[in-house]
C-alpha cells in the first residue's frame, strides 16, 4: 500500500525530469562560452599600409562553385567550364593586363568547411596564381548555412538558427537551403573565427568580404531566444532602474519581447521599438568588432569588408537592417553597396547618383565597393563608363568593381580608357581631403525613428547641394563634436536631437559657425518626444507655433530657418525616399541662397555649368594642390556640357602655380588659363565631355 502510494509521486518526477531533459535538449540549451578573442589592434584604428599606397580596380566571382551552382539549380552547360578557365593563369595574367589590382574570389558560401574542401583548394590555387601577378586577393565569406551539407558536420548547428518569423521560415529569399542564424551565437561565431583564421593564415587574403550584412540583423534574425534575452540585458545595462521608469513607466524587464510586426511605418514612436532598434545595430557593431579585431590580430594587414547593401539611398537602414553606418564602418575599411542608383538623368529630369554613399564612406574612413562597369549609359556614339568617373570624383581610391567572373578583360574600350587613366594619374587620388565648408547632418534618432518627412527634406536638400554644386561633407551625430572645421551646418528637419546636441549646436554658432535649419529641426527629444517648442528657437527667432523665413545674426555666427523643403514629387507616407523621388525640390534656389548667405558668400568652390554637372572639391595638402572633379551626369544626352567657369579660393598663405586639366577623354593635361583676383582663382574649362579633373597646383 506505502509503494502504491509512493509510485505515482515517484512516476511524476520521473516524467517531469524527461520532460525538462528534452526541453532543454531540444530548445533551451545554453550556449557554451566562446574561447577569448586574440588580443589585437582593435578595429578601425589603423588601416592596412597598402590601402592609402595603391588605386582599388576589383574584379571578382563568388558564386562560380559547383556546389553552389549546382544546389541553385538553372545553370549554363558551360558554366563548369569558365569556372575552370577563371582558374587558369592565362585569365589571371589578361586581369593583370587590364589593370586589375585585386580580385574577391570564392572561399566560404555556408555548406560547410568539408563540404567546400575542394573549392577551398581551388580558391589556394587561385590566391597563388593573383599574387605571383601582383593581384591582391579578396576572399568570400558568406553568412547563411547551407543546412543540408553543413549540419552533417555540424549537428550542434541547429542551436543557432532563427525559429520561423510571422509563420515562414527565415531563410535567403527563395533559395531556402540557406537558414539564417542569430550571428552572435558563441557557437556560430567560433566557428567563424576559424573560417577567418583559414582564409588570413592559409590563403594568405587581402581582404576578407563579408557577405549579406544588410540581413544579418533583419528583424525575424533577434527572434532567436539567445537574442531576446540578449536585448534584456542590454536595456537592463544601458539603464538604471530609474532609467528603466522614465523611459518606460517601469523598472521590469524580464518579460519584455522584441515586437512582431512587417508593417510599412511613418513614425516609430513605441521606446521599446526604438530600443529595439538601438540593439540590433549594436549587436550588429558588436560582431563586426569582434572579427575585426580577430583578422587584425592574425594579420594587419589585412582588411576588412562588408556589404551593408543600401548605402544613403533613402532607406531607414537602422530599422530595417539594423546597420547605423557610424558605428559600423569604425570596425571596416571598405563597404559594399549594391544600392543601384546608376549615375545619370532619367526622363523626369532627376540626377540620380550615389554621391552620398561615397560622402558618408569617405566621412567615416571607409570607401566603397560598387559596381562601376556593365551600367553605363549609351548615347548613340559610345558608351560612356560614368559609374567610373563617379568612382574617380567622389570614391576614395577606389575604382569598384569593374568586372564580373572574373573575366574583367571584356571590358569595353571606354573602360579600358577609364582605368588606365586612373592608375596613370593615381598620384591625384590618393592622400586626399574634403574641401568642403559645408556639412549636412544625418541625426540617427531623426532618421531611425521617422520614415517621412525628414528623410524626404534632407535627401533633397542634398540634391540641392549636389546639382548647385556646393562642396559638402555627411556627418552624423558623433561628429558634432569637431563641428569647427566647418563654416555652415545644415539641417534639414532633423526633428530629434538632445539637448546635449542642442547645446553643441548653440555654442557652434555662437562661436562663428552658421546654421541653416528647415521645418521641425529639434522640436523633438532624441526618444522623439515632442518638445513645447524647438529646442534651437534661440537661434532660430521663430517659434514651432508660427514658423517663418528668418536670417539673424546671433553670437558670432549667422542663423537661417526655412519652414519648407518644397517636394517636387512628394513622397508617399511610409516607402523610402529612393530615387525617384528626387528631383530638386521647388524652392531649390531658396536652400541655396540660405547657405550662400550662411556662409557670407565666400564659399570656396563656385562653379557655372548645367544643374547635370557637378563638382568635387579635394585637397593634397602635402603636395600643395586643390583638385576639382568635374562630371558630366547626362552625358548620355548631351556629350558636351559646353565652357565651364570655375572660381576657386586660395587657402591662406599659398599663391598659384598653375592650373591644368586631366580627362581620360584627351591625351595629356592641358594648361588653363588662370587669375587671381581677391584670393580666388578664376578658370574656365573650354568643354566638358563626360568627366575632367582640374589640378590647382600652389606654392
Amino acid at each position: 500500500m506505502f509503494a502504491r502510494s509512493v509510485w505515482p509521486l515517484k512516476r511524476n518526477l520521473l516524467l517531469g525530469l524527461i520532460l525538462l531533459a528534452l526541453i532543454t535538449a531540444v530548445g533551451c540549451r545554453r550556449p557554451q562560452p566562446v574561447a577569448e578573442v586574440p588580443e589585437g589592434p582593435p578595429a578601425g584604428t589603423r588601416r592596412p599600409s597598402w590601402l592609402g599606397q595603391e588605386p582599388l580596380i576589383i574584379v571578382g566571382n563568388w558564386d562560380d562553385m559547383r556546389i553552389f551552382r549546382q544546389r541553385v539549380g538553372g545553370n549554363p552547360t558551360w558554366q563548369q567550364e569558365d569556372y575552370r578557365r577563371e582558374h587558369t593563369e592565362e585569365a589571371v595574367i589578361k586581369l593583370k593586363e587590364l589593370g586589375v589590382t585585386m580580385a574577391v574570389i570564392h572561399f566560404y558560401k555556408g555548406f560547410g568547411l568539408a563540404a567546400e574542401k575542394e573549392h577551398m583548394d581551388d580558391a589556394r590555387k587561385l590566391a597563388a596564381l593573383l599574387k605571383k601577378h601582383g593581384i591582391r586577393v579578396g576572399v568570400y565569406v558568406g553568412s547563411t548555412i547551407a543546412y543540408e551539407t553543413f549540419l552533417a558536420e555540424r549537428p550542434e548547428a541547429e542551436e543557432w538558427f532563427v525559429p520561423p518569423y510571422l509563420g515562414r521560415p527565415v531563410v535567403y529569399g527563395g533559395q531556402t537551403f540557406r537558414k539564417r542564424v542569430y550571428f552572435m551565437h558563441p557557437g556560430y561565431r567560433g566557428y567563424m573565427r576559424e573560417v577567418v583564421r583559414i582564409a588570413v593564415q592559409e590563403l594568405g587574403a587581402d581582404l576578407v568580404h563579408f557577405d549579406n550584412t544588410s540581413l544579418q540583423a533583419q528583424p525575424p534574425i533577434f527572434f532567436h531566444p539567445q537574442a531576446i534575452e540578449e536585448f534584456r540585458q542590454f536595456l537592463r545595462t544601458k539603464y538604471t532602474r530609474e532609467g528603466l521608469r522614465e523611459r518606460f513607466g517601469f523598472a521590469e524587464v524580464r518579460y519584455m519581447e522584441p515586437p512582431q510586426d512587417d508593417r510599412p511605418r511613418s513614425t516609430i514612436d513605441d521606446p521599446l521599438w526604438q530600443e529595439w532598434a538601438d540593439f540590433r545595430a549594436e549587436r550588429l557593431t558588436a560582431y563586426y568588432a569582434e572579427m575585426g579585431r580577430y583578422i587584425r590580430s592574425l594579420n594587419p594587414e589585412t582588411a576588412v569588408e562588408c556589404n551593408p547593401h543600401s548605402g544613403i539611398s533613402g532607406r531607414n537602414t537602422v530599422w530595417d537592417q539594423g546597420v547605423d553606418y557610424p558605428r559600423l564602418l569604425a570596425h571596416t575599411d571598405v563597404v559594399w553597396s549594391e544600392e543601384g542608383n546608376e549615375p545619370g538623368v532619367t526622363a523626369e529630369g532627376v540626377l540620380v547618383s550615389k554621391i552620398r554613399t561615397y560622402k558618408m564612406a569617405a566621412s567615416l574612413g571607409n570607401s566603397i565597393f560598387t559596381y562601376t562597369a556593365g551600367t553605363q549609359y549609351v548615347d548613340a556614339r559610345r558608351q560612356e563608363p560614368l559609374a567610373m568617373a563617379e568612382a574617380m570624383a567622389y570614391n576614395r581610391q577606389n575604382l569598384g568593381m569593374v568586372g564580373g567572373g572574373l573575366a574583367g578583360y571584356t571590358a569595353t574600350e571606354a573602360e579600358r580608357r577609364y582605368i588606365d587613366f586612373y592608375r596613370r594619374n593615381f598620384d591625384y587620388y590618393r592622400g586626399v581631403a574634403s574641401g568642403a565648408e559645408v556639412a549636412v547632418l544625418h541625426s540617427y534618432a531623426s532618421l531611425a525613428y521617422n520614415n517621412d518627412r525628414p528623410w524626404q527634406s534632407l535627401m533633397l536638400f542634398e540634391q540641392a547641394l549636389i546639382q548647385a554644386k556646393i562642396p559638402f561633407d555627411i556627418i552624423f551625430d558623433q561628429q558634432l563634436a569637431d563641428l569647427g572645421r566647418y563654416r555652415v551646418l545644415v539641417l534639414a528637419d532633423q526633428e530629434s536631437l538632445s539637448d546635449d546636441q542642442i547645446k553643441r549646436i548653440e555654442q557652434y554658432v555662437r562661436d562663428g559657425g552658421a546654421l541653416v535649419a528647415t521645418e521641425n529641426t529639434s522640436l523633438y527629444t532624441a526618444w522623439r518626444e515632442r518638445r513645447r517648442d524647438f529646442g534651437l528657437a534661440s537661434l532660430f527667432g521663430v517659434s514651432a507655433s508660427a514658423p517663418r523665413p528668418e536670417r539673424r545674426q546671433e553670437g558670432k555666427g549667422r542663423v537661417a530657418y526655412l519652414p519648407e523643403v518644397q517636394a517636387a514629387i512628394e513622397k508617399p507616407p511610409a516607402v523610402p525616399m529612393t530615387s525617384q523621388y528626387w528631383k530638386l525640390p521647388r524652392n531649390w534656389e531658396e536652400l541655396i541662397a540660405a547657405v550662400r548667405w550662411a556662409a557670407g558668400g565666400d564659399l570656396p568652390l563656385e562653379v557655372k555649368a548645367p544643374l547635370t554637372v557637378t563638382a568635387e572639391l579635394l585637397e593634397q595638402k602635402e603636395r600643395g594642390r586643390l583638385l576639382v572633379h568635374l562630371v558630366n551626369y547626362d552625358v548620355a544626352r548631351r556629350a558636351e556640357a559646353g565652357r565651364i567657369e570655375v572660381s576657386v579660393r586660395l587657402p591662406a598663405g599659398k599663391s598659384l602655380d598653375q592650373v591644368f586639366a586631366l580627362s581620360p577623354e584627351e591625351t595629356g593635361p592641358r594648361p588653363l588659363a588662370a587669375t587671381v583676383r581677391n584670393g580666388r582663382v578664376l578658370f574656365a574649362l573650354p568643354r566638358l565631355g563626360l568627366y575632367s579633373l582640374v589640378v590647382v597646383a600652389l606654392r
